[in-house]
């Protein structure tokens, strides 16, 4: 629960600050550098602790495949949706991520959803509605980009989460997260070079602080404590440890950046959170399939 506390609270006030961030840096660039560094620093400090950093041929593509959906879709989708969306609400769409884990784990894990866990689907939908609709009845179609983006990051990640529960790495945690962390952003840093002008002497002080914050704290700590949370707990418990973390990105956003919180977020974030809890808490059932094996 220590672990799971650490992860919501430096994912929860990273949103602000890649939010700010993006004011002076481009995302990708933003993200996939500060990736890259926050993998080289997990290698180096597992190589000087003497962990082996070799990966053998068995497991290359499983980490691969975990890189990407943990990493790179959780890490690049959210950031590129901070481009159309207020940080506050960002936080608040991604994070239904809890009740699409519940879903994947139909598939996955052969657990059928009750129909109290579908009933709360479509109330954290509801939720997702509200946010988006701004004032009256019309929905904003300049949020819609950054509601696809941060709705797939959600799904790719709920989907890693417990395909790689129910079929763990079987390597170092410290080196399984540097290699996830590295390769996840390595994509990114990439194609910032291809897509994106980055010049690094323009960035400020606070730029540089807010940069190296979130190779510390989210990629590279709060990375650690996630999978050591998941691996410790079954993956309903680590997803309701999430649940803390849009609320506090929400929060931190209206205090750090003046971001509003009136009557319509504050509605959204109750739907939203009820409907992911609610579907947390619900009893599964598993599929015939499920209980022959």
């Amino acid at each position: 629960m220590l672990c799971l506390s650490f992860t919501a609270l430096g994912w929860g006030l990273n949103w602000p600050v890649v939010k700010s961030l993006l004011g002076e840096m481009p995302p990708l660039a933003a993200r996939g550098f500060a990736g890259v560094l926050a993998g080289l620093g997990l290698a180096l400090v597992a190589a000087m602790r003497g962990r082996s950093l070799s990966v053998p041929k068995g497991r290359r593509a499983p980490l691969a495949a975990a890189a990407l959906l943990n990493v790179t879709a959780w890490m690049g989708l959210p950031t590129l949706g901070l481009l159309f969306l207020p940080a506050g609400e960002a936080a608040m769409i991604c994070y239904t991520m809890p009740a699409w884990t519940a879903l994947a784990a139909w598939p996955v894990l052969g657990e059928r959803p009750s129909a109290t866990r579908v009933l709360a689907l479509l109330l954290g939908m509801a939720g997702v509605a509200v946010l988006v609709a701004g004032t009256g009845v019309s929905l904003d179609h300049g949020k819609l980009p950054g509601v696809a983006l941060l709705l797939a990051a959600a799904l790719l990640f709920s989907l890693g989460t417990v395909w790689f529960k129910r079929h763990p790495l079987g390597l170092d945690p410290m080196v399984a997260v540097a290699w996830q962390v590295g390769l996840g952003c390595l994509p990114l840093a990439a194609g910032s070079l291809v897509l994106e002008h980055f010049d690094p002497a323009a960035l400020s002080a606070r730029a540089w602080a807010e940069f190296l914050y979130m190779a510390t704290l989210p990629l590279c700590l709060c990375y650690l404590t996630w999978f050591a949370a998941l691996a410790a707990l079954p993956a309903g418990v680590a997803a309701i440890g999430t649940l803390a973390t849009p609320l506090i990105g929400v929060l931190s956003a209206a205090l750090l950046l003046g971001e509003p919180f009136g009557l319509r977020q504050g509605v959204a974030l109750l739907m939203t959170m009820a409907g992911i809890l609610l579907a947390i808490r619900s009893p599964s059932r598993r599929g015939r399939a499920g209980e022959g094996a």
